[in-house]
């Protein structure tokens, strides 16, 4: 699978990617549960932060879960019991599913049709796939700032060079459709956060996004993409949103769409 993860796989990104999935559980699993004794795959598992929310809203399902990190298997398999650990490459797997499930995989791939048409051919004739992918593009915030777009545009640029795409989230119709998915629906799913949600503010525009543009400010200012001066502007911008009047909004895209 030709991907590189922009975010890298340190201690702080496994802390960040844990608090984002437990921030935003009931935002992005709502709808999401499978009946008891269906084989169910999730493709790009990771350290296992969605896993834990797939696992307590399905209980009776068969839940294999596969990476291609040894590393995040490791974490993952620490997380949560009664899954099926694999490691592999998403090209490489095989079997026949009942449900796929994937979430924040697509962004880091360069051929994402690709991998879903492959992922389909892992699905019983009805089965059905599941797509949860954010759009940097989507983000806006209070007080306005320059600097802190600039900041956002770094991540996104690099994770254009790593062959990824995060304003993928706009595209998952077509890349659905492209792929010969049938059913296919999309829907919106915003995250807003001021004063009045402290454990959005917290969980997700300190603890997630702005923790992830941080994440990746040393390579930014290295490659030349913006100065030292100008990044510790920006995210300190970010941070400033988090404030009694600060305000942050986001949203993130869920696909379905079914096997012919």
């Amino acid at each position: 699978m030709d991907t590189a993860y922009v975010h890298g796989y340190t201690e702080p990104e496994t802390r960040r990617l844990g608090d984002q999935a437990d921030t935003l559980a009931d935002l992005l699993h709502a709808g999401t549960a499978y009946p008891a004794g269906s084989r169910v795959l999730e493709a790009g598992c990771g350290v296992g932060a969605q896993t834990v929310h797939l696992m307590a809203r399905s209980p009776g399902a068969h839940l294999t879960a596969v990476d291609v990190s040894a590393a995040s298997l490791r974490q993952a398999k620490a997380r949560v019991r009664g899954v099926d650990f694999r490691q592999a490459d998403l090209f490489d797997l095989d079997g026949e599913y009942d449900h796929v499930f994937v979430c924040f995989v697509l962004e880091h791939l360069a051929e994402p049709e690709k991998a879903l048409a492959h992922l389909k051919t892992l699905l019983r004739p009805g089965g059905t796939i599941t797509v949860i992918e954010g759009d940097h593009g989507s983000a806006f915030f209070h007080p306005r700032s320059e600097h802190a777009q600039a900041a956002v545009d770094c991540l996104v640029r690099l994770q254009a060079d790593a062959g990824g795409d995060a304003l993928i989230g706009r595209r998952l119709h077509p890349l659905l459709t492209g792929a010969g998915f049938g059913d296919v629906s999309v829907a919106p799913r915003t995250v807003y956060a001021d004063a009045s949600r402290p454990t959005l503010v917290a969980g997700f525009t300190r603890d997630t996004f702005t923790a992830m543009v941080e994440g990746v400010g040393e390579t930014a200012v290295a490659r030349g993409l913006i100065t030292q001066d100008r990044w510790d502007l920006g995210v300190a911008d970010l941070h400033r949103t988090t404030r009694e009047d600060g305000t942050f909004c986001y949203t993130f895209f869920k696909a379905t769409g079914s096997r012919p």
